[in-house]
């Protein structure tokens, strides 16, 4: 039951994420709203990279690697919509391949101690992946919405009209 209930919320967030998303097109991968934001396929290739960070520090002894200028240097890599969107889609397949092989009593297993979520069960970590995703679909909505677009509904898959 936890298993399907945590596949159920990965594949809800990233529905929810497409959705949202999928009005940016590679003409607006380079798109940043001020000079030192992300731009659109960086705020893209920041989701899927987080969603390894979680699923890295859930598997890691020594919990999750807090070298935020280091990571941020592999997103800036990121050019285009479409490495960004590969990105995501690798990432949420490796943590639902993680989720589906692992027990729930793995899964129940305490992260690491330190000062993310340290000490709660390791499934935890889709609440935070969830929480995350969330923040960056309404960051690239305002994204779209600068550049004239109309981000589509994320809780139903309909066209804007």
């Amino acid at each position: 039951m936890l298993k399907e209930s945590l596949l159920g919320e990965l594949r809800g967030s990233k529905e929810f994420f497409v959705r949202s998303t999928r009005c940016l097109e590679e003409a607006h991968a380079g798109y940043r709203p001020t000079g030192d934001a992300l731009s659109t396929a960086e705020q893209i290739a920041h989701v899927g990279q987080t969603v390894d960070w979680f699923l890295d520090g859930a598997t890691s002894d020594s919990g999750f690697d807090m070298d935020f200028e280091n990571h941020m240097k592999e997103v800036l890599k990121t050019k285009t919509i479409a490495d960004a969107r590969a990105w995501v889609d690798r990432a949420y397949a490796a943590l639902a391949d993680y989720i589906e092989k692992t027990s729930e009593e793995d899964l129940s297993k305490p992260l690491p101690e330190g000062p993310v979520m340290g000490g709660v069960p390791r499934y935890a970590i889709v609440s935070g992946i969830v929480d995350h995703t969330a923040h960056h679909r309404g960051a690239l909505t305002v994204y779209s919405r600068l550049q004239g677009l109309t981000p589509s509904m994320p809780y139903m898959d309909t066209q804007p009209t």
